[in-house]
């Protein structure tokens, strides 16, 4: 039986070796929803001579997390555990925005098999134009270049879902478990950084990130947090404080005891396994912060699967 309703799970995606790094670098830099680089005719070109600045040592980062990104694997193991909970009515599929499977090459499966409901799943709890809106968006001009007239329904954001919120604050509590005295404990929510252009245009990014952070904190009690940001690149001013700022100013006022939380991610990826596991690991011991830990990312944890579920659910039932 075909079934009736197909969800293409929308992520970042990543290199699935060291050589594809160049490859995917060119592709992040040559999306104008993300950066304008000098006229629209240039940016590809511009991109591609970042993209081989760039390269050597993000290679680097890579080689040092095992050759690769991880994050494939991990949406589409995702979209096995949702397709499970959700049932035979649907099919998951993922697309990812810089590399492969690309929306592109998901969208010709689907259509091969003969589905034309479709509900995109963006998995950026905290809705951008830079991330859920870059990826929306290269979904609708794959959509028509098909000349197929697909039903179709976008999730776009789902930072306050008390599922989220659930898995979020259990995620924590797993990591607080690392410490004697959770009240010596300080927390610090690290999420991937934006220009502070976007948000002086109007982009929510930043109010959903505050507010996924006020539920969390009401779950989670009396203990001491912060929130920072990380990834930035270029020379604009972008969102702070910046984690290794926070980092530096929580260890100058005698912080020994903290707990990051990946926010904004929901699989573990770069940004998690080399920018915290390794990058801040290793600065946080430098500056005196003696227990440094994270709290385990999302993935297919199941009240996450739960929450993903819960959204396509009503999304389906709105449109039927």
């Amino acid at each position: 039986m075909t079934a009736q309703t197909a969800v293409i799970l929308l992520q970042m995606g990543g290199p699935d070796s060291i050589s594809a790094v160049k490859p995917f670098l060119v592709n992040l830099f040559s999306d104008r929803e993300i950066i304008k680089i000098g006229p629209t005719f240039l940016q590809p070109l511009i991109a591609r001579y970042i993209a081989g600045k760039r390269a050597p040592k993000v290679e680097g980062y890579y080689g040092r997390i095992g050759g690769k990104s991880p994050i494939r694997e991990l949406t589409e193991a995702q979209a096995a555990a949702l397709e499970a909970r959700l049932g035979p009515e649907f099919r998951c599929y993922t697309a990812m925005r810089y590399s492969r499977p690309s929306t592109r090459e998901t969208l010709a499966v689907i259509r091969k098999e003969g589905i034309t409901r479709i509900i995109a799943l963006s998995l950026y709890p905290h809705y951008s134009r830079a991330t859920t809106g870059s990826s929306i968006n290269e979904l609708n001009r794959a959509i028509a270049e098909t000349g197929v007239r697909f039903n179709q329904t976008s999730i776009d954001r789902f930072f306050s879902h008390p599922l989220y919120i659930q898995a979020l604050a259990e995620r924590i509590e797993a990591g607080l478990a690392a410490f004697p005295d959770r009240t010596e404990v300080e927390l610090v929510f690290s999420a991937h950084s934006l220009p502070q252009s976007f948000i002086d245009e109007g982009d929510p990014y930043l109010s959903h990130i505050e507010e996924t952070v006020r539920l969390v904190m009401e779950r989670l009690g009396d203990i001491s947090f912060h929130l920072a940001f990380q990834s930035k690149a270029g020379p604009v001013k972008w969102l702070e404080p910046s984690t290794e700022e926070m980092l530096r100013h929580l260890a100058g006022h005698g912080c020994k005891n903290m707990l990051m939380v990946p926010l904004s991610f929901v699989s573990d990826h770069i940004e998690t396994l080399y920018e915290i596991d390794i990058q801040y690991t290793e600065e946080a011991r430098n500056l005196g912060i003696e227990n440094f830990h994270r709290s385990p990312s999302l993935n297919s944890e199941p009240l996450f699967i739960e929450c993903l579920a819960d959204l396509v659910g009503s999304a389906a039932n709105k449109r039927s």
